[in-house]
């Protein structure tokens, strides 16, 4: 087998979303990561909630790309902390986020750091974000430039959300918006697809040797870019629509279905 680059997402692809993580599917990557394939943990989650998935998995190195791209790092069990940062991008987002507010006055907007957890204007839903949470004025968010802004209106539904975002415009930041009413903004050109064309480059890996598996909007860019890229079932329409081919899903261990062909 050539040596394969294969991106994988998490939530909805790797765990379902009461966080269930599968015997099966924990073997499979496992399997595939002894087998000499770089295994990719690529996600929209903060570096905080990820290294949990990707210590359940127990992939002890390689790489994992966070934050929908903007933060990539090499897995390394003789740091203290367990990785080295390799990458990370930044952007000013104050302009567009202001933009943002005007329409949305009773939203939620949160900046995260790096390794540690976020800076938020209030609370969010329970559960939604990891690490430490410093409330802070709106202002405040933005003093210096940032990786990641998350906006959330949790009295919208997505499809509203996604109107909303149309109508405001969102230009010279990359955008994607969740299955709540859940916006992720990122420097401009950054997605889940270019910190894995980064880490190809790392590794001198063939293009024609890479494999994406996701299910969310936030995966279509990833799914385009692999030379295998396919969806989960539980993914919709139009995700499955940019992806070579339809795996089952979650529920049903659709990703090790993959893995173990990438074995066969």
């Amino acid at each position: 087998m050539s040596t394969l680059l294969v991106g994988l997402d998490v939530d909805g692809t790797i765990v379902d979303h009461d966080e269930r993580l599968s015997d099966r599917v924990r073997e499979s990557v496992r399997r595939l990561a002894k087998s000499g394939a770089h295994v990719v943990v690529a996600t929209g989650r903060s570096l905080h909630g990820t290294l949990p998935v990707v210590q359940r998995l127990g992939l002890e190195e390689g790489y994992v790309v966070c934050s929908n791209g903007a933060a990539t790092v090499r897995l390394d069990s003789s740091l203290d902390a367990g990785y080295q940062v390799v990458s990370v991008h930044t952007f000013d987002p104050s302009a567009v986020a202001g933009a943002l507010r005007e329409h949305l006055p009773t939203g939620l907007f949160a900046v995260e750091v790096l390794g540690r957890g976020f800076k938020v204007t209030a609370p969010f839903p329970d559960g939604e974000l990891t690490g430490e949470l410093d409330v802070v004025g709106f202002d405040e968010l933005f003093t210096e430039p940032v990786m990641r802004v998350v906006v959330r209106s949790p009295d919208h539904t997505s499809s509203e959300f996604m109107d909303l975002v149309d109508a405001v415009g969102l230009h010279g930041v990359a955008y994607s918006v969740g299955w709540t009413a859940w916006l992720d903004l990122a420097p401009d050109g950054i997605t889940k697809a270019s910190a894995l064309e980064e880490v190809r480059l790392r590794l001198d890996v063939d293009a024609a040797d890479t494999v994406a598996v996701g299910d969310g909007r936030n995966d279509i860019e990833m799914l385009r870019w692999a030379a295998r890229g396919v969806a989960m079932g539980n993914a919709p329409a139009q995700v499955q629509e940019a992806a070579d081919e339809v795996t089952g899903p979650v529920s049903a261990d659709g990703l090790a279905d993959v893995l173990d062909s990438l074995l066969a």
